[in-house]
């Protein structure tokens, strides 16, 4: 049902990520916090997202397994 991304393509969407977090730092620095927090908020639901299925679906089914 959901297509799962090849590690070429979730490696480079994390070097992207890596590199985006590191330019921006010293400007987040200067930045208000709901600012900041967006933004890496961002970031580290691209750096989970390894298919096509919604990041929240995948952590909630990861969270049931935990619980059971």
């Amino acid at each position: 049902m959901y297509r799962h991304y090849s590690k070429p393509y979730i490696y480079f969407r994390r070097t992207l990520v890596v590199v985006v977090g590191v330019v921006t730092f010293p400007i987040m620095v200067c930045t208000s916090v709901d600012t900041r927090s967006k933004l890496y908020s961002y970031l580290h639901r691209v750096w989970l997202k390894t298919s096509d299925k919604p990041v929240w679906l995948e952590e909630s089914e990861h969270a049931l397994q935990e619980l059971y």
